[in-house]
């Protein structure tokens, strides 16, 4: 299991903050009554709970994480909205597959988690069951995995003599918005779903590669024994280098992310 490191995965807050703004701000609020309970499921360091809070500054939020030092983090939020809500570590399969601890959310929220798992399409029943009739659910999923980023990365760990120890390593993936939209349609919501494509401007050395070492490499470079990881990790630079040629201290990396937005039939 690897470990996730809160400092390093918020080195991008700005842009890692922003695919969650626009989606938080197509989300309706429920017809006739008060947001009362609002889920962050896969809430991290809680920095973006803290939006919900501001959102819907009365309802109980709560946040469900797999990560013990992301919890760990999120209850460290002092001063800053949200800082009353409950916090709790568990796999997110888990906890949909755990009898409800109180009422359904009228909000659930699942910001770039669902990459992580073998099958995210197949927990969208159990998601919308969450929700209180006439509430939502949204998503918001990575979905630039034919990018070299994300392509380069594979090819590396397959090659020897690192495919020995990355094989069973979890490597993230998405459906599309199209497909989550076919799928939520089919359980009765009514659907808006979309897809943006950023180019994220980055400085420094090797700046694409500090920023999947934060997210969808970490596993990867976790699985690797000492030696090997720095061997590995100064192959992945070269090979983002020459994909992600600098221009004056700058790299663009364009990505793209899926959305959508269920609201649960009253």
């Amino acid at each position: 299991m690897h470990v996730w490191d809160p400092t390093h995965y918020l080195s991008y807050a700005d842009e890692r903050t922003r695919p969650f703004v626009e989606l938080l701000a197509r989300v309706p609020d429920p017809t006739g009554r008060p947001v009362a309970s609002v889920v962050d499921l896969g809430c991290g360091p809680g920095h973006l709970t803290a939006l919900l809070a501001r959102r819907w500054p009365e309802a109980r939020l709560h946040g469900v994480d797999a990560s013990a030092e992301m919890i760990a983090a999120a209850r460290d939020r002092v001063g800053e909205p949200g800082e009353g809500a409950t916090y709790e570590v568990a796999d997110l399969r888990d906890w949909l597959a755990a009898p409800p601890a109180g009422e359904e959310a009228d909000v659930l929220v699942s910001n770039a988690t669902l990459q992580w798992l073998p099958d995210p399409l197949s927990l969208l029943p159990r998601m919308v069951a969450r929700v209180a009739p006439g509430g939502t659910l949204a998503i918001g999923v990575p979905a630039n995995f034919d990018e070299p980023s994300h392509v380069l990365r594979r090819e590396l760990a397959a090659e020897e003599p690192f495919a020995a120890h990355t094989r069973e390593v979890a490597s993230p993936w998405s459906p599309g918005a199209a497909d989550y939209l076919e799928a939520l349609t089919g359980l009765g919501c009514e659907v808006d779903a979309w897809e943006t494509t950023y180019l994220h401007v980055l400085e420094g050395p090797d700046a694409v590669f500090e920023w999947i070492s934060g997210t969808g490499a970490r596993p990867t470079l976790q699985a690797l024994p000492a030696g090997l990881r720095e061997e590995f990790a100064d192959e992945l630079r070269r090979r983002l280098r020459a994909a992600y040629p600098p221009r004056g201290g700058r790299v663009v990396l364009p990505f793209r992310r899926a959305f959508v937005v269920a609201r649960v039939p009253a």
